[in-house]
């Protein structure tokens, strides 16, 4: 019998393993009452973001439909665009979601950028 330390996500485990030689089943040994796993460790909580630029005032405001990664950016601060043009595509549960312009107007500022994780009704885009 030979004993190893495994780790699963974070957490240490004791095993111990048997080793088969030539096929033969291995005799049934008592079951031990299973050891205590110990708690894991908090996870390290992430950086703090730079804070996003609150709208301008008047502006209108894009929102997430729903929590995912900015998987694109199609537009750039100043670009004008029309109503129903796609400014960025948004990937959540593995499909991606175009996220459209809901009037015409000039991007006035872009709240996020490729690769960024959103929830649902975080500001993407600001139009004036």
């Amino acid at each position: 019998m030979k004993k190893f330390n495994i780790s699963v996500n974070g957490v240490s485990y004791e095993v111990e393993v048997e080793e088969i030689k030539d096929g033969a089943a291995p005799a049934p040994r008592p079951a031990a009452a299973p050891a205590a796993a110990p708690k894991p460790a908090a996870a390290p909580k992430p950086a703090a973001s730079a804070p996003k630029a609150a709208p301008a005032a008047g502006a209108t405001t894009v929102e997430a439909p729903l929590p995912g990664n900015v998987w694109k950016v199609l537009v750039k601060e100043g670009q004008e665009v029309k109503e129903g043009e796609v400014l960025i595509i948004l990937e959540a549960m593995k499909m991606e979601n175009e996220i459209y312009a809901p009037a015409d107007g000039v991007v006035a500022s872009l709240h996020v950028a490729e690769g960024a994780s959103v929830n649902g009704g975080d500001v993407l885009v600001s139009l004036k």
